[in-house]
């Protein structure tokens, strides 16, 4: 989704340079050169967007639940942990990028959800992503996230990345963490409390070709997402007027579950073996999370997390 309108983006950008509106083209330019910076210094959020009637249909279209399971003191910064990736991240744009219910069941807190920094790179796509609260995953902007002295500001890192929607299949439940530790290191400097996010449902919007580990089609799925920095998965879903085939994702219920807080003691030179044991203790919490939630949205009792 992400993509089709970043290209929309850059096609009205290419239509500015080659018609007669070169010189807006220009202009744009010269603010994009200023302002280059603004993704790693908190964004440029703005209600209005936030707001907009079509993130309320979008919601409901699914529809799109936050549950919460402890208070979040809004004395302290946050890092949130989102999982699983799926092809959408409807659960993660839904519920942080969007006048949803966050602030009314966690009053005080500022939800910035950190995406690929190659998004801020596309002319006018970046300013839209900018106003629905979206920042750079950058070490720079998760820091100054992080920063805040006064507390309040929620971090929200999709931790499997892009390489996690390779494995967005119905029913899958395995997890890129095993080896992604930059946010726990992240953690520890700032004394940012992690809180664990499980979103049953994310997985079950769209059908992805199978692309098992080592396939063919798999292995240049792999080679294009260390190439161009996102992956490319192969899906499909419903269409407007049938069932059987098309890109528009499946109706089914997206729960966001926000677990416990975590508290995270500042270091701010933390050992290998400190940020091993904060890990594994993630992912106890994690995995914790998901056998106290997972009858209630429609898990069978002998699946369980796979950590890869």
């Amino acid at each position: 989704f992400l993509s089709l309108v970043a290209q929309f983006c850059c096609g009205f950008f290419v239509i500015l340079i080659l018609g007669n509106f070169w010189f807006l083209a220009v202009l744009y330019l010269l603010w994009l050169y200023l302002d280059w910076e603004t993704p790693c210094t908190g964004g440029r959020r703005s209600q209005w967007v936030r707001n907009w009637t079509v993130w309320k249909y979008f919601r409901e279209y699914f529809p799109i639940h936050l549950i919460k399971t402890s208070d979040l003191n809004p004395n302290h910064n946050y890092l949130l942990g989102f999982h699983p990736h799926g092809v959408l991240v409807a659960g993660a744009f839904g519920n942080f990028c969007t006048s949803s219910s966050f602030k009314n069941l966690f009053p005080g807190l500022t939800p910035y959800l950190h995406i690929m920094p190659i998004w801020f790179s596309c002319p006018f796509f970046r300013e839209y992503i900018m106003s629905a609260g979206m920042v750079s995953a950058s070490k720079e902007s998760v820091s100054y996230v992080l920063d805040n002295k006064g507390g309040g500001h929620a971090s929200v890192i999709v931790i499997g990345g892009a390489e996690e929607s390779l494995n967005a299949h119905p029913g899958s439940l395995t997890l890129n963490i095993l080896k992604r530790k930059g946010f726990i290191k992240m953690a520890l400097k700032h004394g940012a409390h992690l809180v664990p996010v499980f979103s049953f449902g994310e997985n079950e919007l769209f059908k992805q070709v199978a692309n098992p580990k080592g396939s063919r089609l798999r292995n240049v799925q792999e080679k294009l997402q260390k190439i161009m920095g996102f992956a490319l998965p192969l899906f499909h879903a419903r269409g407007v007027f049938q069932y059987s085939f098309g890109l528009i994702p499946y109706r089914q219920p997206i729960h966001t579950v926000v677990g416990s807080p975590i508290p995270v003691k500042q270091n701010l030179n933390p050992t290998t073996e400190e940020i091993e044991q904060l890990h594994a203790l993630y992912l106890q919490k994690l995995r914790t999370l998901f056998e106290e939630h997972k009858r209630n949205y429609g898990i069978p009792e002998h699946k369980s997390l796979i950590f890869e």
